[in-house]
Formats: C-alpha cells, sequence, structure tokens
C-alpha cells in the first residue's frame, strides 16, 4: 500500500513520499490561479471544479481559498465560502446542500501523533470530515479531523468543534 493509499484509508502515512508532494504543488498551482481570477470572472467556477471531486450546482467560493489536494473534496448544492476557506482534505470532506461558511473557516481533516517521538516520525494521519445539510459555520469556526456535522445545524463564530454535533442544534 503506498503512501496515498494510506492516506485515504485513514492510516499513517508520510506526505513527502509516493507523489504526495507532487500532487499537492499540482493543486496549489490551480487554487492560485483561482483565487488570482476577477471575483467576476466565469472561469472561477471551471477551475474550482477542477480542483474538488464533486461541486455541486450554485457554490460560490470567495477568495483566499486554500486546500491540500482538492480530490478529496465534496461539496454539495448551494453552497457559499465567504473569504479565506481553508480544507486540509487528506481524508474525505463531504458537504451536504445549502451550507454556509463564514470568513476564515478552517476545515482540517489533518493530525499528528500527540507523542514526540511519533510526531518527529514524519508521520500523519487524516480522519474524514462530514457536514450536512442546511449548516452554517460562523466566522473562524475550526472543524477537527473526524467531527460529523448533522442537519440544521448552526456553529457559532470562534467555535472550536472536537466532537460530533446532532442534527438540527
Amino acid at each position: 500500500m503506498n503512501q496515498y493509499e494510506r492516506m485515504i484509508n485513514s492510516l499513517p502515512y508520510k506526505a513527502h513520499l509516493d507523489g504526495l508532494m507532487e500532487k499537492r504543488i499540482n493543486v496549489r498551482r490551480k487554487v492560485k490561479e483561482f483565487n488570482n481570477l476577477d471575483i467576476a470572472s466565469e472561469k472561477r467556477d471551471e477551475i474550482f471544479r477542477s480542483i474538488c471531486k464533486k461541486v455541486g450546482l450554485n457554490c460560490f467560493v470567495e477568495d483566499n481559498f486554500h486546500c491540500d489536494y482538492g480530490e478529496n473534496i465534496e461539496l454539495g448544492d448551494n453552497f457559499f465560502a465567504n473569504c479565506n476557506l481553508t480544507i486540509l482534505d487528506v481524508a474525505k470532506v463531504t458537504v451536504g446542500n445549502n451550507v454556509f461558511l463564514g470568513p476564515n473557516v478552517t476545515i482540517c481533516t489533518a493530525g499528528h501523533p500527540l507523542h514526540p517521538e511519533s510526531r518527529n516520525s514524519m508521520y500523519e494521519y487524516g480522519i474524514p470530515i462530514t457536514i450536512g445539510n442546511n449548516v452554517w459555520l460562523g466566522a473562524n469556526v475550526i472543524v477537527l479531523p473526524g467531527v460529523n456535522i448533522g442537519d440544521n445545524v448552526v456553529i457559532g463564530a470562534g467555535a472550536v468543534v472536537t466532537k460530533d454535533v446532532e442534527s438540527n442544534t
């Protein structure tokens, strides 16, 4: 099993091996092109769709979007992200329909071992994140690895989401 297969299967992996660094460099070129286009450019949607695995209808992302791979991001219909969205997608990120993100939201599937020796070994891991339908994440919300957010949820500005959030919360 190569490092990419380990990564997408939530196993420890090394991000500098087996072409993973090249994948990140390639997507960063696309992300840079996306971020540098005029906000009204019709090409923005085309480039954003080429970055992500799936993008639904009526999706809009403001400037300064960042991601690790893009190919692990699936967005539903009517998605809006304000400025400075970061999605660290070393594992799958699934976002439902009618999801709105305030500025400076970070969705982070990536993690590192807590013990110093393990952390210094250069191993990383990722755990998938799922965000349901009709969700609003306020400004500066951080969603940590492995979190599942249900439907009809509002998460207030500045929250660090470390555990699952039930629907209708």
